[in-house]
């Protein structure tokens, strides 16, 4: 008996998307007394809308206070998951090391300090579930010092700049992504990390959700002004050639100006009119041609430094112990 199939233009609806799951990564440094309402208030706020929750706090070297919570957390919740790095790797390496143990479908990262409502991340599933591939929560207006807004904002169009990449601009801690992207950095070796550049190698479909932002609960910010624009260099000579490129640019427009002046060195000589002065004219030469080559010699060291510390093999992290309900199956399991 055969199954007649519905007639073309009929109104069956089509079957409802199953709920996704959902792994939450947060890098622990310095707000743990946090911990305990940023978990609450997580899963008060996805519970409803997945259909699995795993929350991954990273200890990222924050002491052995801040562990010690993290211990009592996935004792008494089943969804609390713990990573405890040997030291301080810094937060996009302690993510990258959340993003490789995440098992949904769906990852989360955000900040240990509150600053990232968690009733904000429907908005952001709600990007997803449209097809994105990728949705930063760019907060609507900035708790933070006027300096240092203007050194994020210079340090993200400084790197968009370098990596040719829309992502850079709209790139936020606070983000939501398929898991599948991780697949496209899976064989990632580096101790350089940056989180929104791997993304960035494999999403198509970026979106942009405004959402609240709120004042630190506790502690400062380790980002002032000198790390970012440190971090900013890192980035540039770390995942770009763009400073390779302005190295032989400058190098062509000196070539270029060393000639020029060389031709007018001739002309001077041959006219019976004028003669140069010869040490003030030699010395500025030596200088400027010294000095391009120093910058560019420094630049192409840069690289060979990167080049050295990678067939070193430096890990970006290391963990020490994990704890969990799922880290307590994989050692009964084995």
């Amino acid at each position: 008996m055969s199954t007649a199939s519905p007639a073309a233009g009929s109104n069956t609806p089509m079957p409802a998307a199953p709920p996704p799951s959902v792994s939450v990564v947060v890098p622990v440094f310095g707000s743990g007394e946090n911990l305990r309402e940023l978990v609450s208030r997580v899963q008060a706020a996805l519970s409803p809308l997945v259909s699995g929750l795993e929350l991954i706090l990273v200890n990222d070297g924050s002491g052995r206070g801040s562990w010690q919570l993290i211990e009592a957390l996935t004792r008494r919740e089943p969804q609390v998951r713990g990573l405890d790095l040997m030291r301080n790797y810094g937060q996009h390496n302690a993510l990258l090391a959340g993003i490789t143990r995440a098992r949904n479908s769906i990852i989360v990262t955000m900040d240990d300090d509150l600053q990232h409502p968690p009733e904000e991340l429907p908005k952001l599933l709600a990007a997803i579930a449209e097809g994105n591939d990728v949705a930063y929560g760019k907060p609507q207006r900035r708790e933070h010092s006027p300096w240092r807004n203007l050194a994020s904002r210079l340090t993200k169009r400084a790197v968009r700049a370098a990596l040719g990449a829309e992502m850079a601009e709209r790139s936020s801690a606070f983000r939501m992504f398929r898991a599948e992207l991780k697949e496209g950095f899976a064989g990632f070796r580096d101790a350089q990390v940056s989180i929104d550049v791997l993304l960035s190698w494999s999403a198509e479909r970026v979106a942009c959700v405004a959402v609240d932002h709120h004042p630190r609960r506790q502690g400062r910010s380790g980002y002032n002004l000198c790390k970012l624009l440190t971090v900013t260099l890192g980035m540039v000579t770390g995942y770009s050639t763009l400073p390779l490129r302005l190295a032989s640019g400058l190098g062509v427009l000196s070539a270029t100006f060393g000639l020029g002046l060389l031709f007018w060195l001739l002309l001077q000589l041959l006219s019976a009119e004028s003669q140069p002065s010869g040490l003030a004219l030699i010395a500025a030469m030596i200088a400027l041609f010294a000095g391009l080559q120093l910058f560019a010699i420094g630049v192409v060291g840069e690289y060979l430094a990167r080049m050295h510390f990678r067939t070193l093999g430096k890990p970006a992290f290391v963990i020490r112990t994990e704890t969990g309900t799922t880290a307590q199956q994989e050692k009964q399991d084995s």
